[in-house]
């Protein structure tokens, strides 16, 4: 049945596509300030949950501007903060994740079995734990603007969390070193995920030292030690900094990367100590010659002038406005928009807020033939659907089924450049269908988002459950009955067309109307429509 019903509304949605690419992209029955505002919400928010409409309209679009770039003014709801407050892991500090992590290794090599038993556990309550507060930030928190940054800024500093140690600290990484700095400075950002324990990890920095260097036996990173490692730095320059086409060599490469000799974490440091350590024994204490500057052995304060020199570089400030005005305005952002961004990246010095006020008054994220431009990755896509229909996050582990099932499973993306936010990465066949298939999960209450977790289904956290429309716990012996009892209401087509307003054209609400009543809400989340932003 659930094969047919993806069936049949795939070709709605084809049929769909077709209309709506002949007809304008909104209704134009709706006021322009509508149209205005709900372009606002489903650009610097993950679309518009219950009332965001009708709030950004009374209180005007650059007020709702001004209040996201100003989160502190935004307080979290009191049921929101005890929620994220009951998730122990992501309070953990970064000492403890890794002393977690470095007993359960202990623990393997004195007995494989409970060694694997102790880490899977350990691994199993980090990424369902830290999967929640992400979600449930990102569904329920006023501070969208926040948490979109968060995304943004996540992607471009990227940290894969299937890699040895990262499996714990993705997490703490997001909240210390991405999460105080998405809307403060960019310098700020830059050398808080250059120290963090996971970037250092990720990309392997904290075995870097001088070429040549033998360092007698010992333990944790001094006995790793593998000579010279450019990975950090050619990702630095290339992805966080200057761009691809930034101006510097492959010999400003090795030269960054000697400058960063040393910089290393201490797997064992005392409590409360940083885990970030510079290692004067294993830094490259040679001359060097970086971006036609000569650097005298200055010790960690080389690494430090490096990231100075880079957040202030002009390639730095056109790469970030770039990818801003990628992120929010157009794949194919205007070269004239990039410059003047890029403008008030350097004039600011990195001030985030300020530069995306820039971006957010400018008249080319507010023409409306940018509307409707942007394609939606699937965890916007995903977001967006639980705001829309006002939808808690009960169960979180159905939706990072569902993420993986998509192709974006949450901090799962292996190579440093993150996930992309173009349509070229994500509208393919495919992907559509899978979409389709959480549609009808979703609206139909399919998913199991108002189960508590349980020892049955933890087990597959990071694996995806969305092998078809519906997700269906493992049990042979769960009937039924009790699969919809633990799963929400069936999503109403009406409030959620409603809420959406003239986002959703007349064509496609013609044709939620002549569906059949279960359906309807499914075509809705489904429509070519619902799936741009």
């Amino acid at each position: 049945m659930i094969r047919s019903l993806v069936s049949g509304l795939m070709g709605r949605c084809l049929l769909l596509s077709a209309c709506v690419a002949l007809a304008a992209p909104l209704n134009a029955l709706a006021a322009a300030d509508e149209a205005q505002a709900l372009h606002v919400l489903n650009r610097i928010s993950f679309g518009p949950a219950p009332g965001d409409l009708q709030h950004v309209q009374q209180i005007g679009i650059d007020a709702y501007i001004d209040e996201q770039l100003h989160p502190q003014r935004l307080p979290l709801p009191l049921a929101l903060s005890e929620r994220l407050d009951a998730l122990p892991t992501t309070r953990w500090p970064v000492h403890e994740l890794v002393t977690r992590f470095r007993a359960a290794a202990a623990t393997a090599r004195r007995d494989v079995e409970a060694g694997k038993a102790e880490r899977r556990d350990l691994y199993r309550q980090v990424a369902l734990e830290t999967g929640e507060a992400r979600l449930l930030r990102a569904v329920e928190s006023p501070q969208q603007l926040q948490e979109v940054m968060v995304d943004f800024w996540f992607n471009h500093f990227n940290v894969f969390s299937g890699k040895g140690m990262d499996r714990v600290l993705v997490g703490n990484y997001e909240q210390e070193a991405i999460r105080p700095y998405a809307l403060g400075n960019f310098r700020d950002l830059l050398g808080a995920t250059a120290k963090h324990p996971a970037m250092l990890f990720y990309l392997d920095n904290w075995l870097s030292e001088a070429p040549g260097l033998r360092p007698g036996r010992g333990k944790g990173a001094q006995a790793k030690a593998v000579g010279l490692n450019e990975n950090y730095a050619r990702e630095l320059m290339e992805l966080h900094t200057l761009g691809v086409d930034g101006g510097y060599t492959q010999q400003d490469v090795t030269e960054l990367a000697r400058m960063l000799t040393g910089w290393t974490m201490r797997p064992g440091a005392a409590r409360g100590d940083s885990l970030f350590q510079f290692d004067e024994r294993r830094h490259d204490q040679g001359e060097k010659t970086w971006l036609g500057q000569r650097v005298v052995q200055h010790g960690q304060a080389e690494g430090e002038w490096a990231l100075d020199r880079l957040a202030e570089h002009p390639a730095t400030a056109h790469h970030i406005a770039f990818q801003l005005a990628q992120y929010f305005v157009d794949d194919e952002p205007p070269p004239a928009l990039v410059d003047r961004v890029a403008k008030r990246f350097s004039d600011s010095h990195g001030n985030i807020a300020a530069v995306l006020k820039t971006l957010f008054e400018s008249a080319e994220f507010r023409d409306p033939s940018v509307r409707s431009a942007k394609f939606k990755t699937p965890y916007r896509y995903v977001v967006s659907s639980l705001r829309a229909a006002g939808q808690p996050v009960g169960n979180v582990q159905p939706l990072l089924g569902t993420l993986a099932g998509l192709g974006m499973p949450l901090y799962g993306c292996q190579t440093p450049d993150g996930y992309k936010h173009t349509e070229q990465a994500w509208l393919n066949p495919e992907a559509m269908t899978r979409r389709i298939g959480f549609a009808i999960a979703f609206t139909t209450g399919r998913l199991p988002l108002a189960r508590a977790a349980d020892a049955e289904m933890t087990g597959g956290a990071m694996r995806p459950m969305l092998e078809s429309a519906s997700y269906r716990p493992s049990n042979p012996s769960t009937d039924g009955a009790t699969e919809v009892a633990l799963s929400v209401p069936p999503i109403e087509a009406g409030p959620l067309l409603a809420n959406l307003g003239p986002m959703i054209s007349a064509k496609t609400r013609t044709s939620v109307a002549q569906a059949d009543p279960g359906l309807r809400a499914a075509l809705v989340i489904g429509s070519p429509d619902f799936m741009r932003h």
